[in-house]
């Protein structure tokens, strides 16, 4: 019998927005995953400390962003977690619920974060354990990203697949950042979302937050 596919798609969330949204249903698709999990981050292995919304309300946007995809789903996994968030921690989590013999399991993250693979924890047991999918925009250079990724690891080519997905120009950042201008976000997050956002009166204040390369996966 062959193995049943899932996706796990980690991130802060913060907030969650339609760029997160294309690039999971594009992976699913393509990989013919059953369902993608998204699993916001609780404590951050980050090399410095940064603030972060409070964990349960990006797990709250995150749940309302996905809720009209049914094989969408949110994880508590690392929310729950107590200390630091690491990949190879909640791979090793999922694996137990998610067993080799009958799951194949595909992490999915952006180009420029599997290029530093090797900074994150445990990274060679990590691919062991399951495959990576590296969204990329349109026009980036597969053969560079392959011609790197030969140097990370030798079996990169088999466990690490990327894949060009519609460009959108959006980040958390520039929804932040609009937000504190009073600018408008609608349609580059769920509705849902941004209403929630607008409720609460998330994210007013300047900006605290660091750029996602300071991440330790």
């Amino acid at each position: 019998m062959s193995k049943e596919s899932i996706g796990i798609m980690g991130g802060s969330f913060n907030p969650i927005h339609i760029g997160h949204l294309v690039i999971a249903e594009e992976a699913r698709v393509k990989f013919s995953l059953s369902k993608v999990i998204f699993v916001p981050v609780g404590i951050p292995g980050y090399r410095k400390k940064i603030k972060l919304l409070d964990p349960e309300r990006r797990f709250v946007m995150t749940l309302l962003a996905t809720t009209s995809n049914p094989h969408f789903f949110v994880s508590r996994i690392e929310i729950d977690r107590k200390g630091k968030c690491y990949t190879y921690d909640t791979i090793v989590e999922l694996r137990k619920i998610y067993p080799e013999d009958k799951y194949n399991i595909f992490f999915i993250t952006g180009a420029d974060a599997v290029l530093s693979i090797l900074t994150w924890k445990n990274p060679k047991e990590l691919l062991s354990m399951c495959y990576f999918i590296a969204a990329t925009r349109p026009g980036y250079n597969l053969k560079k990203l392959n011609d790197k990724l030969k140097k990370i690891c030798l079996d990169c080519e088999t466990r690490v697949f990327p894949i060009q997905v519609p460009e959108l120009s959006i980040s958390s950042t520039m929804i932040r950042e609009r937000i504190i201008k009073n600018e408008p976000i609608k349609y580059l997050v769920p509705k849902e979302v941004e209403d929630y956002i607008y409720k609460n009166e998330l994210y007013k204040e300047e900006d605290p937050w660091e750029e996602q390369s300071k991440i330790e996966y």
